[in-house]
Formats: C-alpha cells, sequence, structure tokens
C-alpha cells in the first residue's frame, strides 16, 4: 500500500486524497487565514460577538511592566501540611507612570486570595504538576479580576494593573 500514508505522518488518504473531515478543517484554517489579521481571526472564533472580539483584542495589547515580589507566606493546608507560598506580580506598563510614586500594586488582595485558594487544598491536591498549575491559573484569573479597576466615567473601559503571577516559591511539607 505505497499510495497510503498514516494520519499521524500526513493529511493523505486512499489514492492521495483528503478525507471529508480533513478537508473541513483545512478549509477553515484557509478561511481564517484568509480573513486578514487578527481582528477577523478574532471574529470568526468569537462568532462574531464584538464584546468577547474587543477583550482579546485588549489582551493583546497589554505592555508587561514591572514584577512585584511578595513577601512569601506560609499556609495551613487542609490536612495539616504546610505550603510556603512566594508570588510575584507582573504589572501593566502604563503611560504616564502609573499612580504617583508607588513601586507596584499592594500585593494585600494577592495574599487574601491565595490563602483562600490554598487554605482549603489537601497536599495530594498540589503535589502533580498538572493540578498545581490548575490552583495557579485559578488564582491568577482571581487576582487579576481583583486588580482591575473599573473606569469612574461610564463607557470607559476597565483599567488593568496586573496581567499575570508567578510562583516564586512553593515548598510542601
Amino acid at each position: 500500500m505505497a499510495g497510503k500514508k498514516n494520519d499521524a505522518e500526513g493529511a493523505e488518504t486512499k489514492g492521495g486524497k483528503l478525507g471529508g473531515k480533513k478537508l473541513v478543517v483545512v478549509a477553515a484554517l484557509g478561511a481564517l487565514l484568509l480573513a486578514g489579521g487578527t481582528g477577523g481571526g478574532v471574529f470568526l472564533l468569537t462568532k462574531g460577538d464584538s464584546a468577547s472580539a474587543a477583550a482579546v483584542e485588549e489582551e493583546e495589547h497589554l505592555v508587561p511592566g514591572d514584577v512585584t515580589a511578595l513577601d512569601p507566606i506560609t499556609l495551613n493546608l487542609a490536612d495539616g501540611r504546610y505550603l510556603k507560598l512566594g508570588i510575584a506580580l507582573q504589572g501593566v506598563h502604563t503611560e504616564g507612570g502609573g499612580h504617583g510614586g508607588s513601586s507596584g500594586p499592594d500585593g494585600s488582595k494577592a495574599l487574601d486570595l491565595a490563602i483562600s485558594t490554598f487554605s482549603g487544598a489537601k497536599m495530594a491536591d498540589l503535589s502533580s504538576p498538572e493540578q498545581r498549575q490548575a490552583f495557579k491559573d485559578d488564582l491568577q484569573a482571581k487576582i487579576v479580576e481583583a486588580y482591575t479597576e473599573e473606569a469612574e466615567e461610564e463607557g470607559e473601559k476597565p483599567h488593568k494593573t496586573v496581567m499575570g503571577i508567578y510562583f516564586t516559591q512553593f515548598v510542601m511539607q
């Protein structure tokens, strides 16, 4: 069967032609490319929801600013174990330098959210890299939301001051 290729090796099947499902995937990818730039691709991927498209566009234009490392904290886990957790906040670069002489966002909101997120966890919940990443993603979403400032005047976009987090320490005992 010299005319066939394994699906893992390529898109050819009997006689060198694309299968029905693969043809649809290739056509969809081609349509995305022809949509012109990221705006068209975002529009197609969000099924025309302009609010979702605007949110994706805003995320792409955020410029990383300073990283603020917070002092590590020690948390009691649910099973009587301990977690020493260090977090750094990835700020968003703003034109004009931000809020006066502030050297970065106040970490109290982030630490409070870390305590509430990890205090209910067990050591077994945090032992695998996949589960640890899931907890980190959850915490990051909560922190970014907490540090998103709503504009005082109607019609203005919310302003993000933190766009991500890093774990600087993660020690369980």
